[in-house]
């Protein structure tokens, strides 16, 4: 199981929020620096967050490609990502090994993401964004709840792209553990690859991901806090 270092940026820097509040952000200090820090301590992917471009109020995608070129490590990238001209613009500003993370595209706009299947080619470089917010699939940057349930979602996408990310929004950033039936609940709804965030606070909780068959987990605050050590878990 791959453990993935989460950059979260918001005005070039790399910051955290609780439950996917900014009011609530704290600041970490330089991106490119932290992303160096977790490269040397093991990680082997890292995964980028532009919540600027999430809440719609700004971009930090050249900041994005900084952290990529620094780390020479694989990346997966999200953040904005609601369209088809957004999404291709990513895919190729970065490299083949490289994944592009989205929601909003997947859930509003279901046939135009379909499109960018069919004309790029791209299944294994994409990811569905699966937030779950008190059960239902939530979109643009967690403030809207869609009508679709996790499992849903992942039935309607499973053929077109490599493999989702699911973050349960309401013990994200909370650091008070996981919700492990939930996290076995979508892991079973899908033959895709399935990478977990939220609330993952513990080495015990890495392992109870692991056990339940996720791919990957992405660690946040817990690793900025010191809760989880990184070269312990990966």
């Amino acid at each position: 199981m791959e453990v993935i270092p989460a950059i979260d940026l918001m005005s070039g820097r790399c910051v955290q929020l609780i439950g996917g509040d900014p009011r609530t952000r704290k600041g970490y200090g330089d991106p490119v620096e932290k992303a160096m820090e977790w490269v040397r301590e093991g990680a082997r992917m890292l995964h980028i967050v532009d919540l600027d471009a999430a809440f719609g109020s700004g971009s930090n995608f050249s900041a994005a490609l900084k952290i990529k070129k620094a780390a020479s490590v694989p990346v997966e990238f999200g953040g904005g990502i609601r369209s088809l001209k957004a999404a291709r613009s990513v895919l190729d500003a970065l490299d083949g090994e490289d994944r592009v993370i989205t929601g909003t595209l997947a859930v509003k706009e279901y046939p135009e993401f379909k499109t960018l299947r069919e004309l790029g080619g791209e299944k294994d470089r994409l990811i569905v964004s699966v937030d779950s917010k008190r059960g239902f699939v939530a979109v643009k940057g967690w403030r809207e709840k869609s009508g679709l349930k996790a499992a849903e979602l992942m039935a309607a996408c499973g053929g077109l792209v490599w493999g989702f990310l699911y973050t349960d929004v309401d013990v994200e950033g909370r650091m008070h553990g996981i919700n492990a039936d939930r996290i076995r609940e979508v892991v079973k709804a899908t033959d895709r690859p399935v990478i977990v965030s939220g609330g993952i606070s513990s080495k015990e909780d890495v392992k109870a991901c692991e056990d339940a068959g996720a791919w990957g987990v992405i660690l946040g605050k817990a690793l900025y806090e010191g809760k989880i050590k990184l070269e312990d878990v990966v």
